[in-house]
């Protein structure tokens, strides 16, 4: 009767892996997230009675004085699994995206995304197409091409923490592989561990790990076959309350990063940064970055 019982006992579901270009992610965000340096940043978010979702964005290039901006819209049709993007950058780049969702098999987005910029007359279509459930996460994208399609393909599978991944790139104009991806990695609730070859040449590995509440580090490594160089770095982020943060990084070349991410009020978040060369503290050289939020 026991084992009956035992038999009968609801199953508890896998968790779902993350896509390939999701893997190493938590290290990473520690490393580039509440940085801007050499940037003056402004990025507004706001959503309008109907459901659109506006996100405006404007930067200017501290050491170049090149200012940049982008305006996107998206919409959100909830019953039927679709969304609807728009996209307009200073490049004179127009974008369109549409995005359906767990309609036609449940795991399963297609999304079509085409580029035109009249300046030039130039189009580009890629069709995507993702699936996911449990231990799988498979991905295929077809970038349409006059000379000829190239199809990036991906799997990530996962078991009990677990990760195993491959990517790569079809080159149907060269008739050959382009890019030939291999990942491996372990994750639970508070350390991740992700190491990756990429074309048999370039090797790299991230150690991320929650030591509290407060405080998250990582540790990145990196090397390149035929070089003697190895690159490093370590980074850290320390919350000081629910409304500030405090995050620093440093590399095996000396260069300093700290940052500095306080909510002013809810919706305007302000992000103060700097990068600092340690090999030439005198001689200058150094950046500093701010970055405003605004949300609605």
């Amino acid at each position: 009767m026991a084992a009956s019982l035992a038999c009968q006992a609801p199953r508890t579901p896998m968790a779902i892996p993350p896509s390939y270009a999701d893997l190493g992610k938590s290290a990473r965000d520690i490393f580039n997230k509440g940085y801007g340096f050499g940037l003056v940043k402004l990025d507004v978010k706001t959503k309008s009675a109907s459901g659109v979702e506006f996100t405006t964005s404007g930067s200017s290039n501290t050491d170049t004085g090149k200012v940049n901006g982008s305006l996107e819209t998206k919409y959100k049709w909830a019953e039927y699994g679709l969304t609807f993007t728009e996209k307009w950058n200073t490049d004179n780049t127009l974008g369109t995206e549409i995005a359906i969702e767990d309609q036609i098999a449940k795991g399963l987005k297609l999304t079509f995304d085409t580029t035109f910029s009249p300046n030039t007359g130039k189009k580009s279509g890629k069709i995507k197409s993702a699936y996911k459930r449990e231990c799988l996460n498979l991905g295929c994208d077809v970038d349409f091409d006059f000379a000829g399609p190239a199809i990036h393909g991906s799997a990530v599978f996962g078991y009990e923490g677990w990760l195993a991944g491959y990517q790569m790139t079809f080159d149907s104009a060269k008739s050959k592989l382009t890019r030939n991806n291999f990942s491996v990695g372990y994750k639970t609730g508070d350390f991740q561990l992700h190491t990756n070859v990429n074309d048999g040449s370039e090797f790299g590995g991230s150690i991320y790990q929650k030591v509290s509440d407060n405080l998250e580090t990582a540790v990145n490594l990196a090397w390149t076959a035929g070089s003697n160089s190895t690159r490093f770095g370590i980074a850290a982020k320390y919350k000081l309350d629910s409304t500030a943060s405090i995050s620093a990084k440093v590399n095996n070349s000396s260069l300093v990063g700290v940052g500095y991410t306080q909510t002013l009020r809810p919706g305007v978040k302000l992000t103060l940064s700097a990068l600092i060369d340690g090999k030439s503290i005198n001689a200058g050289g150094h950046k500093l970055g701010l970055g405003l939020e605004l949300e609605a």
